[in-house]
């Protein structure tokens, strides 16, 4: 009986030491459970309460933080692993906890814990699943022009995530190629888009004149220093028009007798990548001048191919002798292009033996009046 009476006393002083140990130090917070949305960040205020009437060092430290959460543990702006409290007193410490963007909603529980001596539970409740994505898109991708062309597409910039985001903008098209970017009619390299927000992003590409038909690649990234999107963009090049118009001598000049014709040989050649269909010759010429093509028009003429085209020049009967200018032109709706030709236009020779009997026939009347007056 004894025995059991003095197990029974051992018991309730072991049992009662161990009490007045963990009571001895306290940890609180004013708000041990929170609701809060994914990406937020939390501040607690804590205090480590020493109960007892000796200083203690107090190892403070968290346990069951969920993965991917940061956290820092300070006090008197210094990160902390231990605090030493007098006696009777308490240490103020800040806990600044993290919420990632990317997280399931639900409950979740950690502890600050005194090692050895207490521990405080606590609580945080995510409202809703949160992501830390960026969503960039277009409604038409692949758009089809020629080397010529400006490629305009219209894209969409969504901030999915909880915080603005700062995007960069960039761009990774084919040696050549010139890419600029505006929001809001303004050329811009970044953009601010606020959380849960979406931008609407112009994205103009020229292509290099002189390409080959084909399909090309155009990537396209929104980049900040947390979340990134891309964006594939696809130019589909049906070929370059580059035309030439000239003689088989490369000589563009010519010269004709006033109200006569010169025919003129032309050569009109593709020098693009494209076929050039349905083109069409034309003049400028000097007034009361006159041009005819033989023929009017070229149906088709594959790259690499020439045509030979006649120019008949008719120059006016009333033209004074002198250079002109006539200019001839090829032109189709994808291309244009102009030959000027200088005209040095001469006098019928007839003309010109008229001018020296006129001549003559003045110097004759003159040398008869002479004779006839000078005797007198």
């Amino acid at each position: 009986m004894l025995s059991i009476v003095m197990v029974h006393i051992l018991w309730m002083s072991l049992l009662g030491g161990h009490l007045a140990h963990a009571n001895s130090v306290a940890l609180y917070t004013p708000y041990p459970e929170i609701s809060v949305p994914p990406g937020e960040s939390i501040d607690y205020a804590i205090e480590v309460i020493n109960n007892t009437e000796e200083i203690k060092n107090v190892p403070v430290s968290l346990s069951g933080v969920p993965k991917g959460w940061e956290y820092s543990l300070k006090s008197g702006g210094w990160t902390i692993q231990k605090v030493s409290v007098l006696p009777g007193e308490k240490k103020n410490l800040s806990l600044k906890l993290e919420v990632p963007h990317q997280v399931k909603k639900g409950t979740y529980r950690f502890q600050v814990v005194a090692s050895g001596l207490t521990s405080l539970p606590l609580t945080v409740t995510v409202s809703e699943t949160g992501t830390f994505k960026t969503e960039f898109t277009t409604t038409q991708p692949n758009i089809e022009g020629h080397s010529s062309a400006l490629f305009s597409y219209n894209a969409k910039l969504r901030n999915m995530t909880s915080e603005p985001q700062l995007y960069a903008l960039s761009q990774d098209a084919p040696r050549g190629w010139n890419v600029i970017f505006k929001a809001n009619g303004k050329q811009v390299s970044s953009v601010q888009v606020d959380a849960n927000q979406t931008q609407d992003i112009a994205i103009e590409v020229t292509p290099p004149k002189k390409i080959e038909a084909g399909n090309y690649k155009i990537p396209i990234q929104a980049i900040t220093n947390a979340t990134s999107a891309n964006l594939d963009l696809e130019a589909a090049i049906k070929g370059s028009y580059e035309m030439e118009l000239t003689t088989p001598t490369g000589l563009l000049s010519t010269n004709i007798t006033a109200g006569k014709e010169k025919r003129l040989e032309l050569v009109v050649r593709n020098n693009g990548s494209s076929p050039i269909t349905n083109l069409k010759l034309d003049r400028r010429a000097p007034v009361d001048w006159d041009v005819v093509f033989d023929p009017k028009e070229i149906p088709n003429l594959e790259p690499g191919e020439s045509a030979q085209v006649f120019a008949t020049i008719q120059a006016s009967k009333k033209a004074i002798a002198g250079d002109y200018m006539a200019t001839l032109e090829a032109t189709n709706p994808e291309v244009s292009e102009k030959a000027a030709f200088r005209v040095s236009v001469k006098t019928p020779v007839v003309w010109g033996w008229l001018g020296v009997m006129l001549i003559l026939g003045v110097f004759g009347g003159i040398f008869q009046l002479f004779n006839k007056y000078g005797r007198r």
